[in-house]
């Protein structure tokens, strides 16, 4: 790569770094002019395409096939009954709505995308904060928040997981048994900062009618179905890799959304094109978007730099490198999509891996599994970094950036600093339970 195409690529990502913070342009078409500057420029080859695929395809099965499935539930009426549901069990307490919101989103965000949890169940927040006579502003920001965090429970609930899981070849059960929990506590440093960041909801108390009409199901043919194949779908994730034919993730994500699809096309209740119609695609482009500007900072050797740097400043102490990734990477997510950031970082730590002979140069291709346990503390500091750190700002995350854009549409849009009135103060409490979670990782493996 030429110094002018180094230039180039360096410009171009600030530029979009630039746009993104003063909400000058929509997310996508940055995202597409980024990389459309960087065809122009002679900097990606077709080969680096073919490689972007190779990196980022997984993840987007994983959030397309999500998609997917949670939108073929929404004619059945399901999320409507769960909001009546859901009011009724507040008993009109702003506590039990805000702590409510961590029961009801977690578990459904350690499986599925959290952009289309927040967009499913906005509906449900919405109308019980009317119910509530409060504003729905915090709530969203919180269910973005709540959404990003819990998908640290699993390897698939968040692309981010998944992308560091792929890296280090650790199976769905093997990271329930030793990074799960770091991601559980992380949700939980939540509760203690609710009645200080939105005391005005959490002290709230409401009469509601004596009652209140559950909406009924409809579609039960579809619903019995949908939830079948999300139950087959959760089971696959778990055990999928056990089969004869091995089921990754990503596999078993496109192999359920095509059965849903069918499904929808045989009970004829709505077209398969609006349901492909109403995916989120702005999210999946732009996040498609950012691998191949990742692709474009390894090109230009940004990355190795990076890699070498950390070998000098740290050597061999694990630890170390570990905190300093946790704050580094979480750093840079705040005003970065986590989804490029942890994709970068990745092969950032691949090289420093072996510059530092842990592993051999083998190690940087996207094949190879055979990573010592001991990298397991860094690998997991960087995911954390990377997924709580986009809870800090508006743009930091997709769920956040949706989040925004649905309570724009309802009359009330989000400010870039109102977001971090509530971003900042659980991403630092975050940060600091996962550092202690990671330290503790290093000592006990």
């Amino acid at each position: 790569m030429t110094e002018l195409q180094v230039f180039v690529t360096v410009t171009v990502l600030f530029g979009l770094i630039v746009v993104l913070l003063l909400d000058w342009l929509d997310m996508t078409v940055a995202g597409l002019l980024s990389v459309s500057a960087l065809i122009v420029f002679g900097i990606l080859s077709e080969k680096d395409v073919l490689n972007v695929v190779s990196s980022g395809g997984g993840v987007l099965a994983l959030l397309f096939g999500g998609m997917v499935v949670a939108r073929t539930l929404t004619p059945t009426g399901i999320f409507e009954n769960v909001g009546a549901r859901f009011l009724i069990l507040t008993r009109g307490s702003g506590k039990r709505f805000l702590l409510g919101l961590i029961l009801l989103i977690a578990p459904v965000c350690a499986f599925l995308p959290n952009t289309t949890v927040v967009i499913l169940l906005a509906p449900v927040i919405i109308r019980v904060a009317a119910a509530l006579e409060v504003s729905f502003v915090a709530p969203m920001i919180l269910a973005a928040i709540i959404s990003n965090s819990a998908g640290l429970l699993t390897l698939v609930g968040d692309p981010a997981t998944f992308l560091v899981g792929s890296a280090m070849g650790i199976t769905f059960i093997e990271y329930l048994g030793r990074v799960a929990l770091g991601g559980l506590l992380a949700l939980l440093a939540l509760i203690p900062l609710l009645p200080l960041l939105i005391k005005d909801i959490w002290t709230v108390s409401r009469r509601l009618p004596n009652e209140i009409s559950l909406p009924r199901l409809q579609e039960p043919l579809l619903g019995v179905l949908a939830l079948l194949l999300l139950a087959a779908m959760v089971m696959l994730f778990l055990f999928g890799e056990l089969l004869p034919i091995q089921m990754v993730p990503p596999a078993v994500a496109i192999v359920v959304c095509s059965l849903a699809l069918l499904i929808v096309y045989a009970v004829k209740v709505e077209p398969v094109q609006k349901v492909l119609g109403d995916i989120d695609w702005k999210t999946l482009i732009f996040i498609a978007c950012m691998f191949v500007l990742v692709e474009a900072l390894v090109k230009a050797g940004f990355l190795q730099t990076v890699a070498d740097d950390i070998f000098r400043r740290f050597g061999t102490n694990h630890l170390a490198v570990g905190l300093f990734l946790l704050l580094v990477v979480g750093l840079v997510s705040t005003v970065l999509a986590n989804i490029p950031v942890v994709a970068a970082s990745v092969l950032m730590v691949k090289s420093y891996f072996v510059i530092s002979q842990v592993v051999p140069e083998e190690a940087l291709g996207a094949g190879f599994t055979d990573w010592p346990l001991t990298t397991l503390p860094i690998f997991a500091a960087m995911m954390f970094g990377g997924t709580l750190g986009g809870n800090a700002t508006l743009i930091g995350a997709s769920a956040n950036i949706v989040s925004g854009g649905i309570c724009a549409a309802h009359g009330k849009p989000i400010r870039f600093m109102k977001f971090m009135r509530y971003g900042v103060p659980i991403t630092l409490a975050q940060l600091t339970v996962a550092a202690i979670y990671v330290t503790a990782m290093y000592y006990l493996l």
